[in-house]
């Protein structure tokens, strides 16, 4: 152990910089070190970490009480887009007006919406009421016990669930039919003079 003078002293005999390293620790600890050559592995060292760490992106969906279901669908299949993602989700759903008053319907609503989301995340807490309206976290479930994601596709892209539509596919050598059109022999669509007889 040196006293802050002596390490000065061994710092520019050796040409180097005398750095704090730990100034939490008693006493001190010290390095002899070149001030740029640290701070650039110091950097490198947290570049390094930055990488390995996932930053948890989190995403809201908003309901409602009164939620048509062919809505709740839709919002239920992007939740899953972004669970499937590895992103946390936020439902919230807010009350308007008297429908304060019936609670028990947001809850209800948000019970199936769980339910329906179950196989691809879960709540990090149980549902809330916070002032006029409910929140839950939803976190994605590791992805050795997650369902595959059913908005995925033989493509690249994503179709969201309620658009999905079974269409078979059109041999090419089959083209559409086409009717001829059959127009009267004047060469008028809509002869004007066809019903007047003349005298």
């Amino acid at each position: 152990m040196k006293t802050l003078n002596e390490a000065l002293a061994l710092a520019r005999q050796h040409g180097v910089d005398l750095v704090e390293v730990a100034a939490t620790a008693t006493p001190p600890v010290c390095r002899l070190v070149n001030l740029g050559k640290f701070r650039y592995e110091k950097a490198k060292k947290e570049k390094e970490s930055r990488k390995h760490q996932h930053a948890s992106t989190v995403k809201e969906v908003q309901l409602s009480p009164r939620i048509d279901p062919h809505d709740l669908g839709i919002k239920v299949a992007h939740a899953i887009g972004f669970l499937c993602e590895d992103m946390k989700v936020k439902v919230a759903l807010k009350f308007r007006g008297r429908e304060m008053a019936h609670t028990e319907v947001g809850f209800e609503v948000l019970k199936s919406f769980m339910e329906r989301i179950a196989p691809y995340g879960h709540p990090d807490f149980q549902p809330k009421l916070i002032g006029r309206g409910i929140n839950a976290m939803i976190s994605p479930l590791p992805r050795n016990k997650r369902a595959k994601n059913p908005n995925k596709t033989g493509t690249s892209q994503p179709v969201p669930a309620a658009h999905a539509v079974n269409r078979l596919p059109v041999p090419s050598s089959q083209s559409p039919k086409k009717f001829p059109i059959e127009t009267p022999s004047t060469g008028f669509v809509n002869n004007p003079f066809a019903n007047i007889e003349a005298k």
